[in-house]
């Protein structure tokens, strides 16, 4: 079967439109309060903290202005004040047991 032949093309097309997941729709500013509690727990020398997330997200973070800019080498990023605070905040409403 030759992939020349337009009928073809849309046949192909139509099976790979309906055979694999298409994008979810989610709220990114949720995801992004997550990433920023989560930065809370790896965070070292005061105002650092392990990369190891989502890229868009860490640049969203970055943009909001709650991190260092997560490009380059390094493998952590500096939490701003503000980014700090939050974060913590975010930690404990989420992940803290009330007592």
């Amino acid at each position: 079967m030759g992939y020349g032949d337009a009928n073809e093309l849309n046949i192909l097309f139509w099976l790979s439109w309906n055979t694999f997941p298409k994008p979810m729709d989610y709220n990114k500013d949720k995801v992004d309060d997550m990433v920023l509690a989560l930065l809370f727990l790896t965070m070292h020398e005061l105002d650092r903290a392990w990369k190891g997330h989502d890229w868009e997200a860490m640049n969203r973070l970055h943009q909001k202005g709650m991190i260092s800019d997560p490009v380059g080498k390094v493998k952590s990023v500096m939490l701003t004040e503000e980014g700090k605070k939050r974060s913590e905040e975010l930690f404990r409403k989420y992940f803290c047991s009330s007592q």
